[in-house]
């Protein structure tokens, strides 16, 4: 997916989002920390995660030749960190990946589909796919 297909799906759920009505939210000291601590647990931990991820899945015989890195997920609606994941690939490819972008979106309103693009940034503006990289462990923090 190039550049312009990532916008142009950017463009359209923000749009779609901002076509329903929205109950009214006050400001959540609690929902900022969680944000901000994710940030922090994955810039802390991301390598004992990761360790931990890829010990995990080779006692199971799953054994890759590929690098693994933990990082981020924003959510391309908000910027808003909100979760973490282990992104799988050549290790070139890895390296350039910063944050995966989840999109979400209802399937005929029968299934709620979670979309996850490694992107090059931590920040919504100016992103770019990183193309031969993967989803591999999604990490759920307890805060």
């Amino acid at each position: 997916m190039n550049k312009k297909m990532v916008a142009a799906v950017v463009a359209a759920y923000m749009l779609g989002a901002g076509t329903r009505a929205l109950p009214a939210q006050a400001f959540d000291l609690g929902s900022v920390l969680k944000m901000g601590g994710i940030s922090y647990l994955v810039s802390r931990y991301g390598k004992e995660i990761n360790t931990f991820i890829n010990k995990l899945t080779l006692q199971k015989g799953l054994d890759t030749q590929y690098t693994t890195k933990v990082v981020p997920i924003l959510s391309l609606g908000s910027g808003s960190y909100i979760g973490a994941v282990q992104v799988v690939g050549p290790q070139a490819q890895v390296n350039k990946v910063k944050a995966v972008g989840q999109l979400e979106g209802n399937f005929l309103k029968v299934a709620r589909v979670k979309a996850m693009i490694p992107i090059d940034s931590t920040s919504i503006s100016n992103i770019n796919r990183v193309e031969g990289v993967g989803v591999s462990a999604i990490v759920d923090f307890k805060i």
